[in-house]
C-alpha cells in the first residue's frame, strides 16, 4: 500500500520499505529554477543584442565543466589535482582520431572517449592513494605535459603544435550564428548534467563519506571506510567527466591542438576558476567560471596587451580577499547560510 504524507515543506510517499521525498517549500527549489533560467536565457539574449558574447559563454561553460569533477575529486580525495586537462587532453585526442580516421560520427565518439579517459584515469588512480603532499601535486602536475610532449615526438600521429583538423564538428547549421548557439545551449545543458550529478554525490550517503575523508582520513578509517576504494572511485568518476569535455571541444572547433590546453596557462585559469568561484563547491564553479571568463573577455577589450599582465593580479587580489576556501560562493552563503554539504563534526 502507498503512503502519501503532506508535510510542511515537503509530500513523503512510503511503499513498501521505501521512501521518496519531494520539496515544496520554495527556499529548496526557487534560486535553483531563477539561476537555470537566467543561464538559459542569457545565450538568447546575447544572439539578438551582443552576439560576440556567445564565445566567451562557451569558453566559461568549458571552465565549469572542467571544474565541477575538479571539486568532486577535491572532496572525495582530499587533495586538488593540479593536472585536469590531462583527462580532457585524452578525451578530446580519442574523439578527433576517430573522427578523423574512422569516420566516426560524435555520437559514437562520445562512450569511446569515456571509456578511454576512464582507463588513464584507472591507471593514474594509485596516485591518490600512495602519493601525498607536494609529491601528488608534482605528479599530477607532470602528466598534462607530459602529454604535451608525447603530442609533440608523434606529431605524424598528434600533429604537434598544428593540431588534428578535420574533425566532424557537433552543428553543421548554414548559419555560423545559429551552430554558435547551438553549442552555447549544449555546453550548458552539459555543465548542468554535471553540477545535478555532483549535487546529487555530495548530498548523499556516498557524498557523507566523501566528506569525512576530507575532514580527517583517521577517523574515516576507523570507523571502517574504505578509504583507498572511495578515493579510486572519485578520481576515476571525476577523471571521466572531464573526458566529456574534452569530447565537446574537439567536436565543437573541429580542431584540437595540444598546445592550447596541455600547458601550464589554461591549467592555471581553471585552478583560478576552481578557487575563486570557491574551493570544493560545485555551485560556485559556476560563479568562477562565468567571472574569470567574461573578466579575460573585458579586460582584453579595454586594456589590449596589459591585459596579460592586469588578468593574473585581479585574480591573485581576489584570492586574499574572498572568503577563504569558500570564494565567490562564500559571498552568497554570508548572506543566505545553510550547509552544503554533508559534513561529519569530531569530538577531538
Amino acid at each position: 500500500m502507498v503512503d502519501i504524507e503532506l508535510k510542511r515543506d515537503r509530500i513523503c510517499i512510503r511503499y513498501k520499505n521505501k521512501k521518496w521525498d519531494w520539496m515544496i517549500e520554495p527556499r529548496y527549489w526557487r534560486n535553483s529554477i531563477l539561476w537555470t533560467t537566467a543561464l538559459m536565457l542569457f545565450p538568447l539574449f546575447s544572439y539578438f543584442f551582443y552576439p560576440t558574447l556567445i564565445n566567451t559563454l562557451i569558453t566559461a561553460n568549458i571552465y565549469t565543466c572542467i571544474a565541477i569533477p575538479l571539486a568532486v575529486m577535491t572532496v572525495g580525495t582530499g587533495r586538488i589535482n593540479f593536472g585536469p586537462n590531462f583527462y580532457l587532453g585524452v578525451g578530446a585526442y580519442t574523439a578527433a582520431l576517430l573522427s578523423i580516421h574512422l569516420g566516426m560520427h560524435p555520437a559514437l565518439t562520445l562512450p569511446c572517449a569515456l571509456l578511454m579517459t576512464a582507463f588513464a584515469a584507472i591507471v593514474f588512480s594509485p596516485l591518490v592513494v600512495m602519493a601525498r603532499g607536494l609529491y601528488y601535486v608534482l605528479l599530477s602536475l607532470l602528466l598534462p605535459l607530459v602529454l604535451l610532449e608525447l603530442s609533440m615526438i608523434y606529431s605524424n600521429i598528434f600533429k604537434g603544435d598544428v593540431g588534428l583538423f578535420g574533425i566532424e564538428q557537433l552543428f553543421r547549421f548554414e548559419s555560423s550564428s545559429i551552430n554558435f548557439l547551438a553549442a552555447a545551449y549544449f555546453s550548458s545543458v552539459i555543465m548542468l548534467i554535471l553540477l545535478t550529478i555532483a549535487n546529487k554525490v555530495l548530498k548523499s550517503r556516498y557524498g557523507l563519506i566523501m566528506s569525512t575523508i576530507n575532514d580527517d582520513e583517521d577517523v574515516a578509517r576507523s570507523i571502517g571506510v574504505n578509504i583507498d576504494k572511495v578515493k579510486i572511485i572519485t578520481f576515476v568518476g571525476s577523471a571521466t567527466a572531464i573526458g566529456v569535455t574534452g569530447w565537446f571541444i574537439a567536436h565543437y572547433f573541429g580542431t584540437f591542438a595540444g598546445i592550447t590546453y596541455l600547458p601550464l596557462t589554461f591549467m592555471l585559469k581553471v585552478l583560478l576558476v576552481f578557487l575563486i568561484g570557491g574551493r570544493a563547491q560545485v555551485f560556485g564553479c559556476v560563479a568562477g567560471g562565468y567571472f574569470v571568463s567574461f573578466l579575460e573577455m573585458i579586460l582584453i577589450r579595454t586594456t589590449g596587451e596589459i591585459s596579460a599582465v592586469l588578468f593574473p593580479v585581479i585574480l591573485l587580489i581576489l584570492l586574499f580577499t574572498l572568503p577563504r576556501g569558500e570564494g565567490l560562493f562564500g559571498l552568497y552563503r554570508k548572506r543566505r547560510y545553510r550547509e552544503y554539504m554533508a559534513q561529519v563534526h569530531v569530538r577531538r
